[in-house]
């Protein structure tokens, strides 16, 4: 299966912090820096996995650090959005099954082998829906399908909690929308916004798989570095037993 991270944004909520250390490169111990950890889980869990990490704000430092993977860097991250790095990566929507993951996720063992790492069947958003005020990007639904994706949304389902599963057909459907929304000029979106797009002008069905059962974060403030760390020492933990 396919892996793709979007890692180049410059995470300006948790400046100064992001002054000097693009925050998938916060360290988690010593060793294991936040996007190390998640390639490794990958790595581990899926022997035929294809890794590619787009990357932007301080790219070298990303790059110097992990291997085995591939890069494609978005030299234009400073003043364009997630939609943008995406379609710099448009050619590996094609052809595969595909996980979509921004960079800024920890996720514990258990989680990745059970849902992030299986095949591909539908494709689908992984959402939180123990979280229902304060979300950052957030998911409305109707029975098994996803209605609308927003930051703007009042009440919702849950969070969206940064990782898309696609597959091969969803992927290009995927690939073919985000192209023209880039040619028609909205390289300022998010990418789930093509998402949105493609439920509302093509019916595309959009699932979504709950997993508010599972430990896990967005690192978007000191807090949330925190629990990731306690995530990744609790998993060390377990090993160890």
């Amino acid at each position: 299966m396919r892996y793709i991270f979007l890692v180049a944004g410059k995470g300006t909520r948790l400046q100064p912090l992001t002054f000097k250390h693009p925050k998938s490169m916060f360290k988690l111990d010593k060793d294991t820096t936040l996007i190390q950890r998640m390639v490794d889980l990958i790595k581990e869990l899926d022997k035929e996995a294809d890794i590619i990490v787009v990357t932007g704000h301080m790219h070298k430092s990303i790059e110097e650090k992990l291997s085995d993977v591939k890069f494609i860097y978005n030299p234009f991250y400073e003043v364009t959005n997630s939609i943008a790095s995406l379609w710099f990566a448009k050619d590996y929507l094609v052809d595969e099954n595909v996980v979509l993951i921004d960079g800024d996720i920890v996720m514990p063992k258990d989680l990745m082998r059970d849902i992030v790492c299986k095949p591909v069947d539908k494709p689908e958003v992984l959402v939180d829906s123990s979280i229902k005020t304060d979300g950052d990007y957030n998911v409305e639904v109707s029975g098994e399908c996803v209605l609308v994706m927003s930051k703007d949304l009042q009440e919702y389902y849950g969070e969206y909690a940064g990782i898309t599963k696609l597959d091969k057909k969803s992927s290009e459907l995927m690939r073919d929308e985000l192209e023209k929304m880039v040619d028609e000029g909205y390289y300022n979106q998010w990418y789930e916004d093509v998402l949105v797009q493609l439920i509302f002008e093509n019916d595309f069905k959009l699932y979504y798989k709950d997993i508010c059962n599972y430990d896990w974060t967005e690192v978007d403030c000191a807090s949330d570095l925190l629990h990731a760390k306690n995530i990744h020492l609790k998993d060390k933990k377990e090993q160890d037993l």
